[in-house]
């Protein structure tokens, strides 16, 4: 929570929503792309709350200081990105439900890479480990009771 601010996704919609700390103002925020039903979100510690549009197959990242949204479209159609993850090099990590791919995205020149996973895999939450040179990307496999590893070249 950026100055102790609560964020917070309208799933049921398109919209970022916060709640000032200080004050108790509520301001919301719509998302670029309507009916983006933004979900799983972090946020970084340069006040970047990364989300995805999961009805929109996209990611977003919404700059709390300047208060705008970026969005990138997935490569896949019906990816469906649940979760979004921001590594040491500043790049996006992200998985479809519904694609079995793991997608890394460079948000400055908006190229992306796909990784295709073995099996069937519906990912939700993701995590990078940042420790590791390249960065090493940890998923689990909701349908197949295992947890991946997925190392870049």
């Amino acid at each position: 929570m950026r100055q102790n601010n609560l964020y917070f996704m309208d799933f049921g919609d398109e919209n970022i929503g916060r709640i000032d700390a200080k004050t108790g103002e509520a301001t919301i925020y719509p998302t670029p792309t309507p009916k983006s039903r933004p979900r799983r979100t972090m946020l970084d510690e340069h006040g970047r709350l990364l989300v995805h549009g999961i009805a929109a197959n996209k990611l977003a990242m919404f700059d709390t200081k300047a208060e705008s949204f970026k969005e990138w479209n997935v490569p896949t159609a019906h990816t469906y990105p649940y979760d979004v993850f921001i590594d040491k090099d500043g790049e996006l990590w992200s998985g479809g439900m519904a694609s079995d791919r793991v997608l890394r995205l460079d948000p400055q020149s908006g190229n992306s890479v796909e990784y295709l996973l073995p099996r069937s895999t519906n990912i939700r939450r993701v995590f990078v480990d940042n420790s590791t040179t390249p960065v090493t990307f940890w998923v689990g496999n909701n349908h197949g009771a295992e947890i991946l590893r997925l190392e870049p070249l």
